[in-house]
């Protein structure tokens, strides 16, 4: 069964696509069929793949408007092997060619209903706002998964989004839930990064990740090579954190098939 992800926070700055991107690629070098869909108008993810944003006849702006289908718009990461739905600038005027457009919200649940038989896992880089965008992808998806620092700010956007998922589920999407809290950026010498972490752990328990993703330059520099950070450093300590979700998300999938 396919599993959709949306990977979402409104704060900027907290690792969503680079969390998008390498995950990706860590699940296809486990050998799952990944479809990338990049919501966000900056194209981050889709050059963070490998693929010229510039260069883009057909992206996801085509998709929203019914005028391409996934199929024909999406494109192959040769270097993580796996499929991407990509963006650029057009996707910036998508919001408001939507507006007078019947069931806008979800144009990206009904686009996905024709090609997520083809792919274990969907994951959606969404925009850091709770935009049409935004609300296209928390429609397709069945599940949410929130990066988010360990700091005192990210906090108080972290009860905003979980009341924005809830409002969803009650409007739009039934089956909307969270899929789990990665904390990103993390740094154990940092006392208030460490006091976060225990308080993110003692109110949501098991809906945080065991896999920490740690401050790391070899992160930082691999989307200026167009690459994920497996291709760019794969002994780097951000290259195992990411297999090591990766691991623990298909280590999850099997137990819930299993019970």
């Amino acid at each position: 069964m396919t599993k959709i992800m949306a990977i979402t926070n409104q704060k900027g700055g907290v690792g969503k696509t680079t969390t998008t991107v390498n995950l990706a690629a860590s699940l296809a070098a486990s050998k799952q069929r990944v479809l990338l869909i990049d919501l966000d108008p900056q194209g981050n993810a889709t050059m963070g793949s490998g693929i010229e944003k510039r260069d883009l006849e057909i992206t996801v702006y085509h998709v929203l408007l019914g005028q391409k289908t996934i199929a024909e718009a999406r494109k192959k990461s040769e270097v993580g092997q796996y499929d991407v739905l990509p963006a650029n600038r057009d996707l910036a005027g998508a919001e408001v060619e939507l507006v007078d457009v019947a069931q806008r919200e979800t144009r990206l649940r009904d686009a996905l209903q024709l090609v997520a038989g083809s792919y274990d896992y969907v994951l959606i880089d969404c925009p850091p706002a709770l935009n049409l965008l935004t609300l296209n992808g928390l429609c397709a998806a069945k599940s949410v998964m929130i990066p988010m620092q360990c700091e005192y700010y990210a906090l108080e956007g972290l009860s905003d989004l979980v009341n924005t998922i809830r409002k969803v589920r009650a409007s739009l999407n039934p089956v909307l839930e969270i899929e789990g809290l990665l904390r990103t950026m993390f740094d154990p010498r940092n006392t208030l990064a460490q006091q976060v972490s225990d308080q993110l752990q003692e109110h949501f328990g098991n809906k945080v990740y065991r896999t920490v993703i740690p401050r790391n330059v070899r992160l930082a520099e691999a989307p200026s090579y167009g690459v994920p950070v497996l291709y760019h450093d794969k002994l780097s300590k951000g290259t195992q954190a990411y297999l090591a979700l990766a691991s623990e998300l298909l280590n999850t999938a099997a137990k819930s098939v299993a019970a």
